[in-house]
């Protein structure tokens, strides 16, 4: 009798809870992002052109159409094509390929060479926060990746390595931007 009567107390409580918690503004999902939703609705990915001088053609259109498809995916927000609540701008601002790792030649006559390069790209982002200023931002973000001469070549793996490298720069985007970590 007593322990059905904490029982009911306690369902009462975890029921009153999530009501409480699932009516709160702001809401968290698994994806890390506190956007409120209620003030947030929509947001807007202005192209991002190639400003290094280097890449490829339609490297700035792959850049844009992933950030668009990646915050699509992470979060209720809806694209619109321009003054989203949540802005981005942009450009590519470094395309660059350097050796990272030299191999010694057998004949005493010949240059090292080098064994390993890298390739880095980097990527002005303007943020703009409709909702609230205070987190607007404009800063360079910035990934690497290596690959090895010896066995690959640069056109071989390009599109992979810009692949890897925007999508960790977008996930760099998304923490500072919507996660606020």
């Amino acid at each position: 009798m007593i322990l059905n009567r904490v029982l009911k107390k306690g369902s009462l409580l975890g029921i009153l809870t999530g009501i409480l918690l699932g009516s709160c503004a702001i809401k968290y999902s698994f994806t890390g992002t506190n956007i409120n939703y209620e003030l947030t609705k929509s947001f807007s990915v202005e192209n991002f052109f190639n400003d290094s001088g280097g890449g490829p053609a339609n490297m700035g259109q792959l850049f844009t159409e992933s950030m668009k498809e990646y915050y699509q995916r992470n979060t209720q927000l809806e694209l619109v094509r321009n003054n989203g609540d949540l802005q981005f701008a942009g450009a590519i601002s470094r395309y660059s390929i350097t050796p990272q790792a030299t191999v010694s030649s057998q004949d005493p006559n010949l240059p090292d060479r080098a064994g390993q390069m890298r390739l880095t790209i980097s990527v002005e982002v303007e943020y703009l926060n409709m909702a609230n200023e205070e987190e607007n931002l404009k800063r360079t973000f910035s990934f690497f990746r290596d690959y090895d001469v010896r066995t690959t070549s640069l056109l071989q793996v390009e599109g992979e390595l810009i692949e890897e490298i925007f999508e960790n720069i977008i996930q760099d985007i998304f923490t500072a931007t919507v996660a606020n970590w």
